[in-house]
């Protein structure tokens, strides 16, 4: 038996697929090695498939690409400023009693 790995990354499981993929095994023993590897609820057949598919067709980055929709904007800047008006809002509050 083998020890099971929980809650690995996407791009470690990606990287598995890929690995396995250029040894030329098949999609479906892919899939059935995850489940071994991974539990149950790692990856479907369906998507082990869809990354071999993208893997054969010449994609070799295994993280997430940038997606549409609304853009992530929180960075040190915006924190520091959210910080500095809590800070004067504290004080002012604290001299209005």
């Amino acid at each position: 038996m083998f020890k099971t790995i929980a809650d690995p990354a996407d791009c470690e499981v990606r990287s598995v697929i890929r690995f396995l993929n250029a040894k030329k095994v098949k999609p479906s023993e892919i899939h059935r090695q995850l489940v071994e590897i991974y539990g149950e609820n790692v990856m479907t057949d369906g998507m082990v498939r869809k990354w071999v598919r993208h893997f054969n067709d010449g994609r070799t980055n295994v993280h997430d690409e940038a997606r549409s929709g609304r853009p992530y904007v929180v960075n040190d800047g915006l924190v520091a400023k959210v910080n500095e008006k809590i800070r004067e809002n504290t004080v002012h509050n604290k001299n209005a009693f």
